[in-house]
């Protein structure tokens, strides 16, 4: 004759650890994140339409190691740029070039509106 032992009474599941772990990845997020306002930086696109392109050629191919205007490497961008340039709200096209990184780009154009240009378009 077998007998079987009595039945345990289940045990209900402690929430205890669940909470700790909310509050830890809580805590963890808003160390993490940054709380405040993004830097900007207002770049109309090449197929926004807008004001016309007038003038002269105003490229800008922004390499990794290197800055050139209209095929041309330059050492100094925004002293380049004075000749070609009427008023400054001219356009000036930026195009990143052999594999420039994003950082790299943002580099040059703060360079050009720490310069008084204002009318940057970045194109692919």
């Amino acid at each position: 004759m077998e007998f079987t032992p009595p039945a345990r009474p289940r045990r209900r599941p402690s929430l205890t650890p669940m909470i700790d772990v909310v509050f830890l990845l809580l805590v963890f997020f808003m160390l993490a994140s940054r709380f405040g306002t993004e830097a900007m930086m207002p770049l109309p696109l090449a197929a926004s339409g807008g004001d016309g392109y007038s003038g002269p050629p105003r490229l800008v191919d922004i390499a990794p190691e290197s800055v050139a205007l209209n095929g041309r490497p330059v050492a100094d961008l925004p002293a380049a740029l004075a000749p070609l340039m009427t008023a400054p709200d001219d356009m000036v096209i930026l195009r990143g070039r052999d594999g420039a990184d994003l950082q790299r780009v943002v580099d040059v154009a703060e360079t050009l509106r720490a310069a008084g240009l204002s009318a940057l378009v970045l194109v692919e």
